[in-house]
């Protein structure tokens, strides 16, 4: 079975990359720092169900973002969760927080419609992810 990405996932979010296990993600939502981790493995609903060594690394992954993103962006709170309510794909969600941002202290999901990156702000945005995470990330195969 070929692992591919949840259609509203792709239709949400900008590929930045892929690390060993997972799909790195910008989410398309230009109010925070915003970031989305998918495991490519097929059928993946639940991280306790990953065998222990896809649990090792894609904690291994989420750390290393956490940590990127934490050191970019200086957040008061870096979020991370994994939900599926609305996508069953296994994926997490990591959110780089500030008092005062549009949505504190509520979280993000439904609060506002999306507001869009512009082209060259999404391209920056890649860009210093990839930075950020020299060494760990390598551009995705495909675009879904």
């Amino acid at each position: 079975m070929t692992w591919t990405l949840h259609a509203q996932l792709a239709a949400d979010t900008l590929s930045v990359g892929d690390f060993p296990l997972s799909r790195l993600l910008l989410m398309n939502e230009s109010r925070y720092p915003w970031c989305i981790l998918v495991p490519r493995r097929s059928g993946a609903k639940e991280l306790h169900r990953l065998d222990d060594a896809d649990q090792l690394q894609l904690l291994r992954e989420s750390t290393a973002l956490a940590r990127a993103m934490e050191a970019a962006f200086a957040p008061h709170k870096m979020n991370v969760a994994a939900l599926g309510n609305m996508v069953p794909q296994l994926h997490l969600h990591h959110i780089a927080r500030y008092r005062g941002d549009p949505a504190w202290p509520a979280p993000v999901w439904g609060k506002f419609p999306a507001q869009a990156y512009e082209p060259a702000a999404a391209a920056e945005r890649i860009a210093r992810l990839r930075q950020l995470l020299p060494g760990l990330l390598y551009e995705s195969a495909d675009a879904g």
